[in-house]
């Protein structure tokens, strides 16, 4: 798979868009899941496949440490966003979703 590259977060989530990945996901670690906030659609960590997913670097603020991962479910027959921060600020390592998004497929 041919990876493209991406200056910013804003660029790479307006491309993966119009790639067809429209639904914007969050993590919730208690809950183990990804949610859709407007449709309430959650997704479990086998629910869920990793398709692409871009690493932004903060060369001057740890805080611009991001990853950008398009996800697909066809089990719910839907694509989206997740972008979850690593580095200093990352979430819990003990959370499930937050060990099967570190678990990037290669490309």
């Amino acid at each position: 798979m041919k990876t493209k590259s991406y200056d910013t977060v804003t660029e790479a989530m307006s491309d993966l868009k119009k790639l067809g990945y429209t639904i914007d996901f969050s993590i919730l670690p208690d809950k183990e899941c990804l949610v859709c906030s407007f449709t309430a659609t959650e997704l479990s960590p086998e629910d869920f496949e990793i398709d692409h997913f871009y690493r932004f670097e903060g060369d001057s603020d740890p805080g611009d440490e991001m990853i950008v991962y398009a996800i697909s479910s066809i089990k719910n027959n839907l694509k989206g966003i997740v972008v979850n921060a690593y580095g200093i600020y990352e979430d819990s390592a003990s959370s499930a979703i937050v060990k099967r998004l570190n678990m990037h497929p290669k490309q």
